[in-house]
C-alpha cells in the first residue's frame, strides 16, 4: 500500500481549483485554505484585505501510485494562466497569486523537471511562485466543496476545464499500457469527440512530405495535406499549436468541410521530438478555441509515447 502525499497549489479563487482537482483519479482529499502568509489561523475577511500575505490555496492529498506529482503540476499549469501576476480571471490581488508549495524533499526533486520545462516555455513571463510550504490553514467550512454545495456559484475556472479533466482521466484509464499509436489515435478521437462535443476530431499522420488522414470522428475529411499547406500543414511545418478563430481568414485554408468555422491543430511528437502527426479539431462556430484548449490538448497528447 502506497503512502499518501500532499501538495499545495494556489491558482486564483480556491473554489474552482478545489473542484477541479477533486475529480482527478488518485486525489483522495482536497482542502481549501490559506498558505504562505504572516500570522496564524487567518479568517477569510483578513486574507481578503491582502495585508496578511496569505494566498488562497488548495491542499491535495494523493496516491503517487495512481497519479504522479508531475501530472498534477501539468494539470495545474493547464488550468491557470501562468503569466498572470496576482490574478486569475477577473479576481485580482496578492491572495489570488499563483504558487506551488511542498512539504518534503522528494516532492521538490519530482517537481524540478516540470518547473524547469515551464520556466523555459514562458521565460520571464512566468508568474508562479514555488518552494517549501511555510504554513497552511484550512479555510472556513463554507469554503469546502463550495461549488458542489453551490452549483451556480461564481468561479474563474471554466466549465470546459472540468470537461478536459474528465477527458484526461478517461484517456489515462482507457489507454494505460497501450503502445500502438493507431489505437491511441482512434481512442483519443472518440473520447475527445464524446466528451467535448466538437464537430470534427481526428489525426493526420506524417508520411513523407504529406499528412495522411488517420483515425477520426466526423464528416469525411481530406485524405492528404502537403507540408505547410492549410492549418494542419502549417502546424506541422512550424511545429506549434495553431488556434484559428476564423478558418476562412487563414491564408491558404483547405476547406475539407464547408461546415468548419474555427480550428485548432496540435502537433504530436515521437520519442525523438519530431512531429509524427497532428491532432486536428474543428468547430461549426467561429472563435470556438482558446489558449486554454491548447494547454489541455498539448497536455493530453504529452501523456502518451508516440
Amino acid at each position: 500500500m502506497s503512502v499518501k502525499r500532499t501538495l499545495y497549489l494556489a491558482g486564483g479563487c480556491f473554489w474552482g481549483v478545489a473542484r477541479f482537482f477533486s475529480g482527478v483519479d488518485g486525489v483522495s482529499s482536497v482542502v481549501a485554505g490559506y498558505a504562505n502568509g504572516n500570522g496564524e489561523n487567518p479568517s477569510y475577511e483578513e486574507v481578503y484585505t491582502d495585508r496578511t500575505g496569505f494566498a488562497e490555496t488548495v491542499q491535495l492529498t494523493y496516491d503517487p501510485e495512481r497519479v504522479s506529482l508531475p501530472l498534477l503540476l501539468q494539470l495545474y499549469f493547464a488550468l491557470i494562466d501562468p503569466t498572470a501576476v496576482n490574478r486569475q480571471g477577473p479576481d485580482v490581488g496578492t491572495r489570488y497569486r499563483s504558487g506551488i508549495w511542498w512539504s518534503d524533499e522528494a516532492s521538490a526533486r519530482e517537481a524540478a523537471p516540470v518547473l524547469s520545462e515551464m520556466q523555459a516555455r514562458y521565460g520571464a513571463a512566468l508568474a508562479v511562485e514555488w518552494g517549501p510550504l511555510r504554513n497552511f490553514y484550512p479555510a472556513e467550512e463554507y469554503h469546502q466543496d463550495y461549488l458542489e454545495k453551490n452549483p451556480g456559484g461564481y468561479c474563474h475556472v471554466s466549465l470546459r476545464a472540468f470537461r478536459y479533466q474528465r477527458l484526461i482521466d478517461a484517456a489515462r484509464l482507457q489507454l494505460e499500457g497501450e503502445s500502438d499509436p493507431v489505437a491511441r489515435m482512434a481512442t483519443l478521437s472518440s473520447l475527445i469527440h464524446r466528451e467535448m462535443g466538437f464537430f470534427w476530431v481526428g489525426f493526420y499522420r506524417v508520411e513523407g512530405d504529406s499528412l495522411v488522414v488517420g483515425p477520426y470522428q466526423g464528416d469525411p475529411a481530406c485524405l492528404r495535406i502537403a507540408r505547410g499547406r492549410g492549418v494542419c500543414g502549417s502546424a506541422w511545418a512550424q511545429d506549434r499549436t495553431l488556434v484559428v478563430p476564423d478558418v476562412e481568414a487563414f491564408p491558404g485554408h483547405i476547406a475539407c468541410s464547408s461546415k468548419s468555422r474555427s480550428e485548432i491543430v496540435v502537433p504530436v511528437h515521437d520519442v525523438s521530438g519530431a512531429v509524427c502527426a497532428v491532432l486536428d479539431i474543428d468547430s461549426t462556430e467561429k472563435g470556438a478555441f482558446t489558449e486554454e484548449d491548447a494547454r489541455f490538448l498539448e497536455l493530453l497528447l504529452s501523456l502518451f509515447i508516440w
